[in-house]
């Protein structure tokens, strides 16, 4: 299990997993908004890291970043680390 402190948002913190193939096998985001972090849980859930990167990086919320992006992010950081 890989966390990332988020920054600018108002969760404070993601928890997630990635299996051997980099796909997606959990993502509990620590506060914020319950219903839609729990969305965007299920939703990339099953998928590669690097696809979830493409689609949410970049995403904004109140003018600067957003759960999606920090998701991004960490996953982008964690990727990094592994190679």
């Amino acid at each position: 299990m890989a966390t990332f402190k988020t920054r600018g948002t108002c969760s404070r913190e993601i928890n997630f997993e990635l299996d051997e193939n980099n796909i997606i096998t959990k993502v509990e985001f620590i506060g914020g908004c319950r219903g839609n972090l729990s969305g965007i849980s299920k939703l990339v859930c099953g998928e590669k890291a690097e696809t979830v990167i493409e689609k949410l990086q970049g995403t904004v919320c109140k003018g600067t970043t957003s759960c999606p992006d920090q998701l991004a992010i960490a996953l982008k950081n964690h990727l990094a680390k592994s190679e």
